[in-house]
């Protein structure tokens, strides 16, 4: 039985990926008056029509659940386009094919995505669909931006976990880097997708003695990458584990290396960068002992609200500033609060509210409480205690680099 029809489906959205599809919504009639209409094409209409009655006498008659049009689409991708859940939903339990393509290479995840119809896409997901290509391919070779490493040369061969998983070591020409791998479910998104190639432009251009370098990333293939600096004496958590309490100078000269790496991203023209988790385990130690900011990255420029609520699932819930939590609006003086906390917990040797439970902790900074200095005042020498208060109350005149000079 031919599943593939000599005619064309111009009903409604068109592929994401067809030439003629930024041409809106098409006006074509079902049929010219009098001709017969090919089954699997009514099903394609009754798919962008959203009828499940009609769609499932059809399919009880025997019509091919994956029939294709002349340009390879079926059902599946004119529900997906259409945003018709409920037929998506319909089709696939009939057996429809989640990853079939079209004549342009398209499949319904990717028209679903293209038309931000993210009910459709975790329905789809959740049946195994998986992105055709990386969300930020692009098809012509002079497009590929400069920061694109080929993964071919990453070798994973002797990879170890760092930082909590986040990273792991890989070799790129021969050097030691570090690769955050990103899942292409974030991208479900096309505002998130251009969000995340400005953020890339950006790391780019970054340049500071205190920030962890970005090298390149990995784009044009799934999974993407980003790849930086490796920094092998680990990050300051582990460092403070081992140490406990640091003397009142290694305390300011660490601090110094925080507040400048931090000032640098928040001077950040036209726009700050924000870190919004900083965190002793997003801060890296290099050869010579010196700190650098890491993990600055994705979606966390300018002072935009998340679709939702960070969790203590998503971060270190010790360091975060309450705003952020309850997703209030937010600036750089978030920054300046997680500084603050860990600028005390070097000198403390603990960290805040330390007997607490992670997930107790943000109720504790909502009541305006903040942890207790308890260390002898001779160790917060040099106006350090001050910065503490201060960074911990959002009080504006607390600048990193003027109140430590």
């Amino acid at each position: 039985m031919e599943n593939k029809a000599a005619v064309r489906f111009t009903l409604g959205k068109q592929s994401s990926m067809a030439p003629e599809r930024d041409r809106g919504e098409a006006d074509g009639k079902e049929n010219e008056e009098g001709e017969e209409i090919d089954e699997g094409v009514r099903l394609m209409y009754l798919a962008n029509e959203g009828d499940l009655d009609g769609i499932r006498e059809l399919l009880d008659s025997g019509i091919n659940v994956n029939f294709r049009d002349i340009d390879d689409r079926t059902a599946l991708h004119i529900a997906a386009c259409q945003g018709q859940t409920d037929v998506v939903s319909l089709l696939l339990q009939r057996g429809a094919d989640v990853e079939s393509t079209d004549r342009w290479g398209s499949t319904p995840l990717a028209d679903a995505v293209y038309y931000k119809n993210h009910d459709v896409i975790k329905l789809l997901e959740k049946h195994g669909a998986k992105p055709f290509m990386a969300p930020m391919h692009v098809n012509h070779a002079r497009e590929v931006p400069e920061y694109e490493i080929d993964p071919k040369e990453l070798d994973f061969t002797h990879s170890v976990n760092i930082t909590k998983g986040t990273f792991c070591i890989a070799l790129w020409r021969g050097t030691q880097v570090a690769v955050k791998r990103v899942g292409d479910e974030v991208f479900t998104d096309e505002d998130k997708v251009r969000a995340f190639r400005d953020e890339l432009a950006l790391f780019q251009k970054i340049r500071h003695p205190n920030v962890v370098q970005f090298l390149g990333a990995v784009t044009q293939s799934s999974p993407m990458m980003i790849v930086t600096e490796y920094l092998p004496k680990g990050d300051l958590r582990a460092f403070l584990k081992r140490k406990g309490a640091l003397k009142p100078m290694t305390a300011l000269r660490f601090a110094l290396d925080i507040a400048r790496g931090m000032n640098y991203l928040h001077e950040n023209k036209p726009a700050p960068i924000i870190h919004r988790d900083l965190e002793p385990s997003n801060i890296l130690r290099d050869d010579s002992g010196h700190l650098k900011v890491a993990d600055f990255g994705v979606s966390k420029l300018l002072t935009v609200k998340e679709d939702k609520p960070l969790t203590c699932l998503d971060t270190s819930c010790r360091y975060v500033a309450p705003e952020v939590f309850k997703n209030d609006d937010y600036d750089t003086k978030v920054d300046v609060f997680s500084f603050a906390l860990i600028l005390q917990e070097m000198i403390e040797g603990y960290p805040p509210f330390s007997a607490k439970q992670d997930n107790e902790v943000p109720k504790v900074y909502a009541a305006r409480e903040r942890p207790p200095f308890k260390a002898p005042a001779k160790h917060y020498a040099h106006g350090l205690k001050e910065i503490c208060t201060h960074g911990t109350r959002g009080i504006p005149t607390c600048m990193y680099t003027s109140e430590m000079n």
